[in-house]
């Protein structure tokens, strides 16, 4: 009798692709929610969840986002200095003006896997304030957004 195997891919058979996403006027988290696909790889028919088979992405103009509501003045993002009673925090207005990269990229890592693959496939993220990026000998492709 057969039994239908199912298709694993090896890391080494991954085609990986440079996209490039401009984020001027997109919503947060409906930006993130793409960006995180493309970098896990949910977009290719070949996807294996646990390989990282994921693309690049190349995200620009990251200091013109949008948030819905008022989440500008509500929203609030948190580090520690590792100092006792080190917490810090800024509104989301106030990360705007000193890393609007940021704002993203917690976003995109909130929507990635919380282990050492997750971790791997954030590193595939650029993401550049302004128009400029550094990528540019990898010519990455427009994304179209939905």
């Amino acid at each position: 009798m057969y039994t239908q195997r199912s298709f694993v891919l090896k890391p080494a058979e991954a085609n990986k692709t440079w996209h490039l996403i401009d984020a001027k006027d997109q919503v947060v988290g409906r930006l993130a929610t793409q960006i995180a696909d493309l970098l896990r790889g949910k977009l290719n028919p070949k996807f294996t969840y646990n390989t990282d088979s994921g693309d690049y992405v190349v995200v620009i103009n990251a200091d013109k986002v949008q948030f819905t509501g008022s989440k500008w003045d509500q929203k609030d993002y948190f580090w520690h200095t590792n100092f006792t009673g080190g917490i810090k925090s800024r509104t989301a207005k106030e990360q705007l003006e000193k890393h609007p990269e940021l704002i993203i990229l917690e976003a995109v890592k909130g929507m990635l896997p919380k282990n050492t693959l997750g971790r791997k496939q954030l590193t595939k993220l650029k993401v550049f304030a302004g128009e400029n990026h550094d990528h540019a000998a990898q010519n990455p492709v427009q994304f179209k957004l939905k």
